[in-house]
């Protein structure tokens, strides 16, 4: 916790979710978000991720947001430290954060080189910093779940590797890289617990996948 400073670099990207433990790779160009991974390897190497809330929007959005547009942000993201990065010749970085612990934003605190900045509260989600806990769950549903989801949405998967996960590892791997909407990404973030994360994924990947064989909604 003491590891944790109260202000924080944000870097708001919408569809994308990023789990304590989890991996994210991003590539990052645009000269702000450039700018914020500059600040964070020369301090703490935390970037704060979180999504940027559209009401009622339901289209894909630019990932990297338009310079002059500051839409308001849901109240919970993620803390990610830069565990590995390359700086390319024109400047910009291909990065990788592992997910640390969910935070609260408080408020904003304005702009710096322009990314924006917030005081944040992680007390409600130490548990994010401890040895994550068990969570029983149907393995075997949530993977036939998963398969449908995979068959209606026409993704491939490499399954063995899927299959071979601990359950651990699953359980942080699977909402991040199953392509919900940015709302549903957010329900699976702000589950307060592993069970309810699992719970959510579950309901989520069952709705998306029940019309596996009719006409798509």
């Amino acid at each position: 916790m003491a590891d944790i400073p109260v202000e924080i670099g944000l870097f708001p990207l919408s569809g994308i979710l990023l789990l304590p433990r989890g991996k994210l790779p991003l590539n990052v160009f645009e000269p702000r978000y450039v700018a914020l991974v500059e600040d964070a390897l020369a301090s703490h190497r935390l970037i704060g991720m979180i999504q940027p809330f559209r009401r009622g929007e339901n289209r894909d959005t630019d990932p990297e947001e338009d310079a002059e547009d500051v839409p308001p942000l849901y109240s919970i993201g993620c803390l990610g430290r830069i565990t590995s990065f390359t700086e390319r010749e024109d400047g910009t970085f291909a990065v990788t954060l592992s997910g640390v612990a969910r935070f609260r934003v408080l408020r904003e605190t304005g702009l710096r080189r322009g990314y924006r900045q917030a005081r944040i509260d992680v007390s409600s989600f130490v548990g994010d910093l401890s040895e994550i806990p068990s969570a029983p769950f149907d393995r075997e549903k949530l993977l036939d779940s998963l398969r449908r989801y995979f068959r209606h949405k026409g993704l491939s998967a490499r399954w063995s590797a899927i299959e071979q996960m601990r359950d651990d590892v699953l359980l942080v791997t699977l909402p991040m890289i199953c392509p919900f909407p940015p709302a549903e990404k957010q329900a699976l973030l702000d589950a307060g617990s592993l069970t309810d994360r699992v719970r959510v994924l579950q309901m989520l990947l069952d709705l998306s996948g029940s019309g596996e064989e009719g006409p798509p909604s």
